[in-house]
C-alpha cells in the first residue's frame, strides 16, 4: 500500500475479515475458549445472522464473580456452562461502514472508550477493527 494519511485510509483495508463469531445463546465457556485459544478480546454475537451484540474479555471478567464467590474449580466450570452470552454480551453494538476511514473509527472508538468495531454492510457483519489493527497502520506508515 502506498503511504497514504490515514485520513485517506479506509476500515476495509485494515479490518479483520470473517471474524470468529458467537451465537446469542452459546454458553460462556466456549467464548472463554475461543477467547483463549485465538487470543481475541472481542467476539461479535450473532442471532440468525444479524449482529446483536458484542462480548469482551471486560465482559468476561464482569461475568467471573462466579469464581470470586469462591466456588470449587468444578463449580465453576459447571456455572459457567450455564451462563448465556446474551445475558452479558453488550448491546446495542457500536458499528462503523467498511468505507468509513480509519481516523473515523480510531475516533470513535476513544470517544466511546471501546477496543474494538464491528464493521457491517447492509446490517451484516463483514468484518472487525481493533485496536491492534489501527497500531499496525500507525506502524507500517
Amino acid at each position: 500500500m502506498t503511504a497514504q494519511s490515514i485520513a485517506e485510509v479506509r476500515v476495509t483495508d485494515y479490518m479483520v475479515r470473517h471474524p470468529q463469531v458467537l451465537g446469542r445463546n452459546d454458553t460462556l465457556d466456549l467464548a472463554e475458549d475461543i477467547m483463549t485459544m485465538g487470543r481475541i478480546r472481542h467476539l461479535p454475537v450473532l442471532n440468525e445472522g444479524d449482529l446483536v451484540g458484542i462480548i469482551s474479555q471486560r465482559d468476561m471478567f464482569r461475568s467471573a464473580a462466579v469464581t470470586a464467590l469462591g466456588f470449587a474449580e468444578d463449580t465453576q466450570k459447571a456455572l459457567v456452562k450455564t451462563i448465556r452470552i446474551k445475558e452479558i454480551m453488550t448491546e446495542p453494538v457500536v458499528t462503523i461502514s467498511a468505507d468509513a476511514t480509519v481516523k473515523q473509527a480510531a475516533h470513535m472508538m476513544f470517544d466511546k472508550k471501546i477496543g474494538c468495531l464491528p464493521v457491517v454492510e447492509d446490517k451484516k457483519l463483514i468484518g472487525i477493527i481493533t485496536e491492534t489493527d489501527i497500531l499496525r497502520y500507525v506502524l507500517e506508515h
